[in-house]
This record gives C-alpha cells, structure tokens and sequence, in this order.
C-alpha cells in the first residue's frame, strides 16, 4: 500500500467538509486499536505548528485512551466509503467490542506515530498531542449550552494534535 504525501492546507476545505457528516478519530494502547466518529474538530497552525484539534466527550473510551497514548491519526473519507462504519464507530463503545473489525475497517501501518491509518478513510492526519484542555461548562453561553450540552452528555476534553505526517492511501 502506497502512501502519497500531501499538503494539508490543499485539503483543508475537504476536511472541514467532511467533519458534518463524520470523519474518525482513531487512537491506541497497547494492541488495541480504536476509532471514533467525531463532527467536531478544527484544523489550523498554533505554536508555529499544523494541529488538529479534537473534541471527545469525557465519559468516551477514546478519551481514556488517549489520555495514555497522547497520539491520534484523524481518517477523513475521500470518495465512497463505507457509511455503516460511522455508524458502529459512533454509536458502539471500544470498551465492549473491537469496532475495527466490526466497522469492516483495514488499519494501516503509519509513518511516524504509533497509531495506525485507516485504508477505507485514507486521507490520514497522523498527530501527537501536544496540549489537552477540558472545556469549562460555566464558560458557555446560554444558547450553546441549550443546544450541545446536559448533565448526562458532559463536557468535551480538546486534544490539541500537532499534524507530523499527512498522506492519502492508496492502493
């Protein structure tokens, strides 16, 4: 499998496009591999450096592991792809089942990191944390609140990603 280097500032309007219907954020520990379906995210330069950052609920199981990995790749589809696998991504939990497999998805090894790309989402941000911030509910205002926030779905944990490799698989 071939791995074509890109330059995420000619993809950058791809990967926020994608974000609304859902890209996955996949992480690892030790052998086990996970992803989840995420719809929020943000793609810039901070600290003189290409990050992506993540929002995951505190109560995921992708948020446990990546507080030990502190490593991400985001998987962005291009073209068709396997629908159902947003689906078991972001409704099933890592904890229960392996949802690779599940979601029929074929990791791949990655270039620089230890956590691996996904071939049916290929375009690949490989990214290490670099800084992880828990949002602070108090700090809302009302209407955001309202819409994305209760007692029972908690708040987010960002996870600032510095991007150190970014590539698309192909066969």
């Amino acid at each position: 499998m071939r791995k074509r280097e890109i330059d995420i500032r000619d993809y950058a309007g791809d990967i926020i496009r994608a974000l609304r219907p859902g890209i996955l954020i996949t992480t690892k520990v030790g052998d086990k591999v996970n992803s989840m379906t995420i719809g929020w995210g943000t793609l810039g330069v901070i600290w003189e450096r290409p990050v992506f950052v993540a929002y995951v609920r505190q109560q995921r199981y992708t948020r446990e592991m990546l507080d030990q990995c502190r490593e991400f790749t985001i998987n962005v589809p291009v073209g068709d792809f396997p629908r159902r696998a947003l689906g078991v991504c972001g409704s099933k939990s890592g904890r229960d089942m392996d949802k690779i497999s599940a979601a029929g998805l074929t990791p791949v090894e990655p270039e620089v990191i230890g956590v691996p790309g996904l071939k049916e989402f290929p375009l690949t941000l490989e990214c290490r944390v670099l800084y992880r911030q828990e949002q602070e509910s108090e700090q809302f205002n009302d209407e955001i609140t309202r819409q994305f926030y209760t007692i029972e779905t908690g708040d987010h944990i960002c996870y600032y990603g510095e991007i150190v490799a970014a590539y698309i698989i192909e066969d």
